[in-house]
């Protein structure tokens, strides 16, 4: 057992909550039972080691056999030493340090896609990491993140992707205008999200998310610029029927996709 939050090993793997320990690495942390599970099920390849409490190993037998089966080294550690790895205030008792594993925009392009979230210049981890969750949920093909969108390694960006990071490809630091190019050139529509456009609902029953699709997201708080719109093939707006005055990034992409989603299947007669 570790009971050392001092140790080489345990810094080391703390010092993963910061960018440019992740990017000089290549390693990232994943906290909770939940996430390492899906690490292990989905890209167990990646999985370098696992810290897990006495209780937590004992409250989580499924994902230790998996961790076993995988050949994952599993470390029994201390609260205290859990505590100091961990980037949350309450942590779920197992932490796994993984390999980050980003995709290129070429294998995106050239796997087909039908429906892609772009995000640009998106800076809170928990909307990243949602958005990631819903694109897993709605079956999208991939999540792009362009210009200077948070990294999504982050340790909050990875724990609101509840698992859908090992799930969906994810696309980051390339230039927008690079992006849409590829997928434009791959016969994919851009819409982009933003308040000066046409009703969902009228794009929708015009057949424009019947096809391949790809989404672009602003800045939470700017929003995308005159020039970045130009770039889509048409602005879209989520209308709000009640009082709200608006709607929070990943809440608006989860109602794009999710719409995009049901467009592309009833368009395909797989409703």
């Amino acid at each position: 057992m570790i009971d050392n939050p001092r140790s080489p090993r345990v810094r080391a793997a703390a010092k993963l909550a910061k960018k440019n320990q992740r990017a000089e690495t290549g390693l990232f942390l994943v906290e909770g039972p939940q996430a390492v599970a899906e690490a292990i099920r989905f890209r167990p390849e990646l999985v370098r080691e696992i810290f897990v409490t006495p209780q937590a190993r004992d409250r989580a037998g499924a994902v230790m056999r998996d961790a076993r089966a995988a050949e994952v080294r599993v470390e029994i550690v201390t609260d205290a030493v859990l505590d100091a790895i961990a980037d949350t205030v309450t942590p779920q008792g197992m932490v796994a340090v993984c390999e980050t594993f980003p995709s290129s925009l070429e294998a995106i392009v050239a796997s087909a896609p039908r429906l892609v979230a772009v995000l640009e210049e998106v800076r809170d981890p928990g909307n990243a990491g949602t958005v990631i969750r819903v694109a897993d949920a709605a079956g999208a093909d991939a999540v792009i993140l362009t210009g200077t969108s948070v990294d999504p390694f982050n340790p909050k960006a990875v724990r609101a992707t509840t698992g859908s990071l090992f799930h969906v490809p994810v696309v980051v630091g390339v230039d927008l205008d690079e992006a849409l190019d590829a997928l434009r050139g791959a016969g994919i529509r851009v819409l982009a999200a933003d308040i000066s456009g046409d009703d969902l609902l009228a794009a929708r029953s015009e057949g424009d998310l019947d096809g391949a699709t790809a989404w672009l997201f602003g800045n939470e708080a700017r929003g995308l610029t005159t020039e970045q719109l130009t770039r889509a093939d048409r602005a879209v707006i989520v209308p709000i029927y009640g009082s709200a005055e608006s709607l929070n990034l990943a809440t608006a992409a989860a109602v794009c996709l999710y719409e995009s989603a049901f467009a592309q299947r009833a368009a395909a007669g797989d409703q």
